[in-house]
């Protein structure tokens, strides 16, 4: 969007924009209720219309009818690998790389633990040190540290507060550092190809989370020369709530893939039911038990739809709908509180916008009360997120108003009683 976009704003001009929208046609793919504004698909992913019909089949078919024998007649046991290739164009990754499994943070573990080992094997005892941001999403600090402890070898998490740190914490003990390519809160991009690069100089493996950015952004994981990557499906890939998540090994380290969740799956040969384990080659060694099949199957539906589009025309979508979302709320709501915490340079940016206000929690509910989907994160962050195969100009707008009609009118509780989940 350029700066005779942003001064030419009115609700008439987003429904142009709407109108004249290549993806347009892709919201129609979506169960949205009318009247929603959903601007929370960075945290779960609207339902695609075609999920529906995926649970009835499965459900009713291929377990209600064929039972034990969709193993075999319904591909079961290939459904990881089938939908890791589907999904693979989308990070720039290739065919037999990427397997849809478990969950995210059971993925970082086994990423965290190979890496570890590889570095073992390769004679680099020395290298002790895991790097991650203090600001990274909890639950890879969580896994890191946990790794650290119950390994007993003298490893160690260091914690930077940014990656204008990061030049200056590496050295040759470094194992392996670990980013979310998006920041959680801020929106904050990095910028994969140059960070990997500065670790694999020194000799460390680069782990990237991409939660939240597959699926919005223009990723190529082998331009970067990255080491492993993880990434749920629920978010902008649109696969269901906790829906299985995703693992890419590149195939220059899969022979080398070894980690300690040894479950049947990854077994060279499953059902000889020997007490030994055999890793099978390739990207299967990542999978370990049996897998939840039902909420697999859905993953399909969400994925299914991105072969209608192309990445880079949903970057320039997600930019324009975040270009013009600031825009709004520092035309429109300039007399209030609001910081921008969200990078503004398009190459350090997202595909959320995040605003702080002293009372971002009491505000937040009262846009939900409206039907304004965004959420809420510590300290006073209020995250708004833009989905670009479904979120409308005109719901930008129309947000915007929203919360300017709440902070104009002092429409929210000041000491909102804080629901579980935020």
């Amino acid at each position: 969007m350029n700066e005779a976009d942003t001064n030419n704003n009115s609700r008439e001009h987003c429904l142009e924009l709407d109108r004249t929208d290549a993806l347009a046609p892709l919201r129609d793919e979506f169960l949205l209720q009318d009247g929603l504004i959903y601007l929370d698909g960075n945290s779960l992913g609207a339902m695609p219309k075609a999920a529906l019909a995926c649970a009835e089949r499965v459900i009713q078919n291929e377990w209600g009818k064929d039972l034990i024998k969709s193993w075999n007649k319904a591909g079961w046991f290939d459904l990881p690998s089938r939908l890791g290739d589907l999904l693979a164009p989308l990070i720039g990754a290739h065919a037999g790389e990427v397997v849809v499994t478990d969950s995210t943070s059971i993925n970082l573990f086994k990423a965290i633990a190979a890496a570890l080992q590889m570095q073992t094997e390769r004679g680099e005892q020395q290298r002790k040190i895991i790097i991650t941001e203090r600001g990274n999403f909890p639950t890879d600090i969580y896994m890191a540290d946990g790794i650290a402890q119950w390994l007993n070898k003298g490893y160690q998490v260091h914690l930077i507060n940014s990656v204008e740190e990061l030049p200056a914490a590496l050295n040759d003990n470094i194992a392996l550092v670990m980013l979310t390519h998006v920041n959680y809160r801020t929106g904050y991009l990095h910028d994969m190809q140059k960070v990997t690069a500065q670790v694999q100089q020194h000799g460390g493996f680069m782990l990237w989370d991409l939660a939240h950015s597959a699926g919005a952004l223009a990723l190529d994981l082998h331009a970067a020369n990255a080491d492993f990557a993880v990434g749920c499906t629920y978010k902008y890939l649109n696969g269901g709530p906790g829906a299985p998540a995703f693992i890419w090994v590149p195939k220059r380290h899969q022979d080398k893939f070894n980690q300690p969740l040894q479950g049947w799956w990854a077994h060279a040969q499953p059902f000889a039911m020997t007490p030994e384990f055999t890793p099978t080659h390739g990207i299967r060694r990542a999978l370990c038990g049996t897998q939840p099949i039902v909420s697999l199957a859905m993953v399909e539906a969400g994925l299914s739809i991105f072969s209608r589009t192309n990445m880079p025309a949903l970057r320039e979508k997600s930019l324009a709908l975040t270009d013009l979302f600031i825009a709004l709320v520092e035309q429109r709501c300039s007399q209030h509180p609001l910081q921008l915490v969200t990078p503004r340079t398009h190459h350090q940016r997202g595909s959320q916008v995040s605003f702080t206000h002293p009372d971002g929690y009491g505000v937040m509910q009262a846009l939900i009360a409206r039907n304004i989907i965004g959420d809420y994160r510590e300290p006073a962050i209020m995250r708004f997120g833009f989905t670009p195969l479904y979120t409308r100009f005109v719901d930008v707008w129309d947000a915007v108003e929203g919360l300017r009609d709440i902070l104009d009118n002092n429409k929210y509780q000041r000491d909102a009683v804080r629901h579980a989940v935020t």
